[in-house]
């Protein structure tokens, strides 16, 4: 029996690397545009501004209280429609993987915000007089100063959130958007080997996060001292 599961494994590689694939692209992705717009949140949060400071307070709130399930079947319902509308997306493209990553982006934006915000509230107002007494405006402070501060003092928090958004790829199963865990579940179905499969995506998912964890550790140990 165990030879013939790791048969099967081995003779679904490339659909199970195809679902790696998608997982990982779905991972970046949510990472570096919730970052961009974490931080512009962030520093609208924390701008003179009231219209701008209420416009983050929302957005975050709203988003943060969305469940990430219904926000993905959300955006899969509405955004292929405002695509191929407004950019008139070709039928070839797979709307399933980009409504996945609008919706992540969205989320991620929020969460990150939050995060960059605690950073940049949390360092010393000297570091701003600092900056005023430089002559720099608001944005060069935020730029040169305050933000690189702000995201080094953060940085263990935020690959915290990283393996959080790596775990939570696995819900794009709802949109049937084939990503490692619904490959590996597909395969485990269609072979009649669903719970050796299901320990191999545990073991994978297991494996990658330890390893994350391990460097938050490293770098929470690095900041501290």
């Amino acid at each position: 029996m165990f030879a013939l599961e790791w048969d099967t494994i081995l003779a679904a590689r490339s659909i199970i690397g195809a679902g790696i694939a998608v997982t990982l692209q779905v991972t970046l992705v949510a990472i570096v545009g919730g970052i961009a717009g974490g931080t512009v949140l962030a520093m609208l949060a924390v701008s003179g501004s009231r219209p701008l400071q209420l416009f983050s307070k929302y957005y975050v709130a709203l988003f943060r209280a969305v469940p990430l399930v219904m926000l993905l079947l959300w955006f899969f319902l509405i955004v292929p429609q405002i695509l191929r509308a407004v950019f008139g997306l070709s039928p070839s493209v797979d709307i399933r993987l980009v409504s996945a990553m609008v919706a992540f982006v969205l989320l991620e934006s929020a969460f990150f915000a939050e995060i960059i915000r605690a950073g940049i509230i949390g360092l010393s107002k000297g570091q701003f007089h600092a900056a005023a007494a430089l002559g720099m405006t608001r944005y060069q402070s935020m730029r040169y100063i305050i933000l690189p501060q702000a995201f080094r003092a953060m940085l263990p928090i935020m690959m915290t959130q990283c393996i959080v958004i790596f775990q939570d790829t696995s819900l794009v199963y709802v949109i049937s958007l084939g990503d490692f865990f619904r490959n590996t579940v597909s395969i485990g179905e269609r072979d009649g080997t669903l719970v050796p499969m299901l320990l191999l995506a545990g073991a994978v998912y297991w494996a990658i996060c330890s390893g994350l964890s391990g460097l938050v550790r490293f770098l929470q140990n690095r900041t501290a001292s």
